[in-house]
């Protein structure tokens, strides 16, 4: 019998033709209770199910739809799944979170995962229920942005019906294409290049059972408790504001990325803040489902229409690639919501292809630094792959440095092949590591060592020993937070996180767990990460930055330089790995692979 909150099983999809067979793998407790769900358990399916060093956009690799056992419950921001897969973008493993009640509707099915692997014969709709899976023809679908799929989807199968679809980038294989839903966006690593190479245009799921948890009335005290923490202090800038508050902030203390990160302070970043935005333009709030905080914000549009806008996608369409117009940002953002577009790594690859237009190494002279129009048109060409620069940059920086050579990876904004949140390295040392170790990638969600930066309790601009175990503090709590799932704006408003989330989980599975047991699990799913990329070819000589970060030093509006240089992150990878139990080169050591479970079913 499952642990209260799971079903004790996912279901493996194959796609072939016209048709699917579809087939439950058992999941035994000492896997579930070893990941915990949501990305963690994802990760565990991929060490199971993904060929050794298979084309992320072959039929035969999977891409899982992951959940918890959190979902389902009144607990506020549960409402939340996994998309995990080996990334297209990076070669390696990757996994996005997105809430929505297609997580809901999704676990509702009766699985813990959904497992898709084979691909169609043309494009198509796959649809899931408890009567298991089925696929349709939907070449009427082709084209349209994930919103449009999802309403024609809507009204061809009924409300009761909840979809995940891709836009065209998806469709063409854009390596940073997103998978869409609700209008949020499992955002990272291309994960709806992956669907759209199985044919798959959108995925529907609907509710067919229930989901028993151990305690019920200690489930709905505890959701009471969490409801009232969540309209706390710890989350009044997101309601109030939203993570666009971030914007002047950052630039306040050098750590905004602009021009490419040639720069860590923009000029005309109140232009684009969201105090100045507040009170220029119409704001909605809305929230995520089964969410109290109500962190999103839309704003008005000129000319007609609204856009949802945060930190990351103002920074990485606005100061990174120099824009300061804010409707030029905002139609940025809302084309790569049509597209299907990752904001973060379409703006850094945009930056340093305007960075090598600049510099002459690519013939495209109207590509330019805070030219708004050159970033629509630039947007425009990547979601259609049009021949020459829209096929380039459709690679993303890494891949399209390699073709365009001469020097311009030493520029290109990546670790591991996924670009750079915004986040200044060499300002936010902690952080520096966080970036450069990460099994994602250039990551903030997976590690937010930037709380410990900003905390005024270290030397954010001198890395050492103290950034070391900050950055495995606060990858320890992510990897926690992203396999239960919850959203990590809740993690202000825990007392003694371990302790919490431990009593959460006993509360919903009836396991007897506590805070050591989390933190075990916490630094498993963190080793089961690295050992999946080691399989595919990943060395130590990936955890590390763009040589930009670690050989120009950056000027600071107090007259100060901020310098990273290689030995010291060096110096702070080789700290991670031995607080890590990793060997000198990184790698999982023998006893820990055994503890990974991959040979449990």
């Amino acid at each position: 019998m499952a642990p209260g909150g799971f079903f004790g099983r996912a279901l493996i999809v194959e796609i072939s033709g016209r048709g699917t067979t579809s087939s439950p793998l058992e999941l035994d407790d000492r896997v579930l209770r070893a990941y915990l769900g949501g990305v963690g358990l994802g990760t565990w399916l991929m060490h199971r199910l993904a060929p050794p060093g298979v084309d992320p956009l072959a039929p035969e690799a999977p891409l899982a739809f992951v959940f918890s056992s959190l979902v389902g419950t009144p607990l506020t921001t549960s409402a939340k799944f996994a998309v995990v897969a080996k990334s297209p973008l990076t070669g390696l493993l990757t996994d996005a979170l997105a809430s929505s009640q297609f997580a809901i509707a999704g676990k509702l099915t009766g699985h813990d995962a959904l497992v898709l692997r084979g691909r169609a014969d043309e494009l198509s709709v796959l649809l899931i229920d408890g009567d298991g899976a089925r696929l349709e023809p939907a070449p009427e679908l082709a084209g349209l942005s994930a919103d449009q799929a999802e309403k024609a989807a809507r009204a061809r199968y009924g409300r009761g019906w909840r979809t995940a679809a891709i836009g065209p980038a998806g469709e063409r294989g854009v390596r940073y294409a997103t998978v869409s839903h609700d209008g949020r966006h499992a955002g990272r690593g291309g994960l709806g290049a992956v669907l759209g190479a199985k044919n798959v245009k959108a995925v529907l799921v609907r509710a067919a059972t229930k989901v028993a948890v151990a305690d019920q009335a200690a489930v709905l005290a505890a959701a009471r408790d969490l409801r009232q923490r969540s309209f706390g202090p710890a989350t009044a800038k997101y309601r109030e504001l939203g993570t666009l508050a971030n914007l002047l902030a950052f630039n306040a203390v050098n750590t905004l990325p602009t021009r490419n990160f040639t720069a860590a302070t923009f000029e005309a970043a109140p232009r684009l803040a969201a105090e100045e935005l507040h009170e220029m333009r119409t704001v909605a709030r809305n929230s995520c489902a089964s969410c109290t905080i109500g962190c999103e914000h839309i704003y008005s549009r000129k000319g007609g229409g609204s856009q949802r806008m945060e930190y990351e996608n103002v920074f990485a369409l606005g100061p990174l690639c120099g824009v300061s117009e804010p409707d030029d940002v905002f139609a940025a953002s809302a084309k790569c919501d049509e597209l299907g577009l990752d904001t973060i790594s379409a703006g850094g690859t945009i930056a340093w292809a305007m960075e090598c237009a600049e510099r002459g190494l690519i013939d495209a002279p109207w590509l330019r630094f805070g030219d708004g129009a050159a970033l629509l048109r630039a947007l425009d060409a990547i979601g259609a792959r049009t021949p020459g620069l829209g096929e380039l940059l459709a690679q993303g920086s890494r891949r399209a440095a390699a073709v365009v050579g001469q020097g311009s990876i030493d520029f290109a904004p990546q670790v591991k092949g996924l670009e750079l949140p915004g986040y200044e390295p060499r300002t936010l040392q902690s952080m520096a590591l966080g970036l450069a170790v990460n099994a994602r990638g250039a990551d903030h969600n997976r590690s937010g060592a930037y709380e410990a930066d900003l905390s005024g309790e270290l030397d954010r601009l001198d890395g050492g020993a103290a950034h070391v175990a900050a950055a495995i503090g606060t990858e320890d709590r992510a990897a926690v937070m992203d396999s239960m799932i919850l959203c990590k704006f809740l993690r202000g408003v825990f007392t003694d996180p371990f302790t919490d989330w431990a009593a959460l989980l006993a509360s919903v599975t009836g396991w007897d767990i506590d805070a050591e047991e989390l933190h075990t699990a916490a630094r498993r799913i963190v080793r089961a990460k690295r050992a999946f990329n080691l399989r595919e070819g990943a060395t130590a000589a990936d955890d590390t930055l763009p040589p930009r970060m670690l050989e120009t030093p950056l000027e600071l509006t107090s007259g100060r330089q901020a310098t990273l240089t290689a030995e010291r992150l060096n110096t702070m990878v080789s700290g991670y790995y031995a607080a890590r139990g990793l060997d000198p080169s990184g790698r999982v050591v023998q006893k820990d692979l055994a503890d990974l479970l991959i040979d449990v079913l």
